[in-house]
């Protein structure tokens, strides 16, 4: 069987054969008779080797190569006149870049220096040691000291977009809604499914007055996705609906909470509040016996004994 071949157009052979001719013709230029050479070092002056030397001269894609000896001697030979860069690497130091200038054949001796590789610092070092500092300026009633230090670290850590939570926080321990609300958003616009953040955003709408901003955003949650202390935003919600008249809707909400933290007793408190409110007095008895048996030092305890002497009545 005779092989296939390919016939080519004679302009494309000619196109083939001037770019292989151009090619030859950039590697020929970089090409000559010089010499370049010299001695690298570390920063006590001991002699390295193994050093990768990289030289290619300006304007060429050629690369010549070399590597210091164990005197740290090295030597790159058939350079051409003109300006060339040369790389000097070893791992764990300092890349050092050199110019170098070949004139008649002759190369000045490049002798180098490389220095210790300075150590990476991880950023999320500084951020989170600043974090603790934040919050220990915080508790200590420092507010607006503790958001400078979040703003500081924006500032140098711009993509470090949760920083605008931690300032909201500090504008809300200082009952400034509006300013809390407004850099929550920019959190929650990077993560609009964090239910912790949306807790947090109800949370300020309640002390804001807008309840109905506060439904729009729990209502959708899924109550499994809550984790403690989450349930006390949710508390708050009910407390609001049992103060509206809206027992059975407070109970059913303080219902589902205590399937999902049963031990967080106050529920049981709270949803005996919403029964009375919804004139179902068995069942706010029952449960307000069992926070008063299950917490009986809490602070509500006093009240609930107080309703249970009203019902019994």
């Amino acid at each position: 069987m005779k092989a296939l071949r390919m016939a080519i157009p004679a302009r494309t052979v000619v196109a083939l054969i001037a770019a292989g001719l151009l090619a030859s013709s950039a590697v020929a230029q970089s090409r000559g008779n010089a010499r370049l050479g010299g001695k690298v070092v570390d920063e006590q002056g001991q002699p390295l080797p193994d050093v990768v030397i990289k030289a290619q001269m300006n304007g060429q894609t050629d690369i010549l190569t070399g590597k210091s000896d164990k005197k740290g001697d090295w030597r790159i030979s058939g350079l051409a006149n003109g300006e060339w860069r040369v790389e000097l690497a070893k791992p764990g130091l300092e890349v050092a870049i050199e110019m170098v200038e070949v004139r008649a054949d002759n190369a000045p001796a490049l002798n180098v220096t490389l220095k210790k590789a300075a150590a990476k610092v991880d950023p999320m070092v500084e951020i989170n040691a600043e974090l603790q500092r934040a919050a220990s300026v915080a508790q200590s009633g420092k507010v607006p000291e503790a958001r400078k230090i979040y703003e500081d670290l924006l500032v140098k850590y711009p993509s470090i977009y949760q920083l605008e939570g931690f300032i909201a926080r500090t504008y809300a321990a200082e009952d400034n809604m509006p300013q809390a609300l407004a850099h929550l958003k920019i959190n929650l616009e990077k993560e609009p499914e964090n239910v912790e953040l949306k807790l947090f955003q109800a949370e300020l709408l309640m002390q804001s007055g807008d309840k109905a901003g506060a439904k729009a955003i729990l209502d959708p949650i899924d109550i499994a996705q809550v984790k403690d202390p989450g349930q006390f935003t949710y508390i708050n919600y009910a407390i609001g609906l049992i103060n509206d008249k809206k027992g059975p809707e407070a109970a059913e909400l303080l219902t589902k909470l205590i399937a999902q933290f049963p031990t967080t007793n106050e529920l049981y408190y709270y949803r005996g509040r919403a029964y009375v409110s919804a004139e179902k007095l068995d069942l706010a008895r029952a449960d307000l016996d069992k926070f008063v048996s299950l917490a009986p030092t809490a602070k509500e305890a006093a009240d609930a004994k107080k309703i249970l002497d009203q019902i019994k009545k």
